[in-house]
């Protein structure tokens, strides 16, 4: 069953311009793993700061085995870090 990915974060006004670009490291990562069907990023309309992530995969169990690659982990410590909070991850699947 396919589920979507919502990933919430918070962008301080210094770290756009290179967290932008994590970003789309993770989105182009993503994109090359089993059972990604799509993403899309959104900027909210009242907090500009805030930013939401949005994937769908084929399976919960192709969702986790991204979340757990090495090279997904490295990029997502460095957002996290960058951020000074870990990023939020909610996981809904359709009913």
């Amino acid at each position: 069953m396919a589920v979507k990915i919502f990933i919430k974060r918070n962008i301080p006004e210094d770290q756009t311009n290179v967290l932008l670009p994590l970003f789309r490291r993770l989105r182009n990562l993503a994109t090359n793993q089993s059972g990604y069907i799509s993403g899309e990023t959104l900027k909210s309309v009242d907090n500009p700061r805030e930013y939401l992530v949005i994937s769908t995969w084929q399976s919960i169990d192709n969702w986790r085995e991204y979340v757990v690659s090495p090279e997904r982990i490295e990029i997502q410590n460095e957002i996290d870090a960058r951020l000074g909070e870990a990023s939020v991850y909610e996981i809904y699947q359709y009913g």
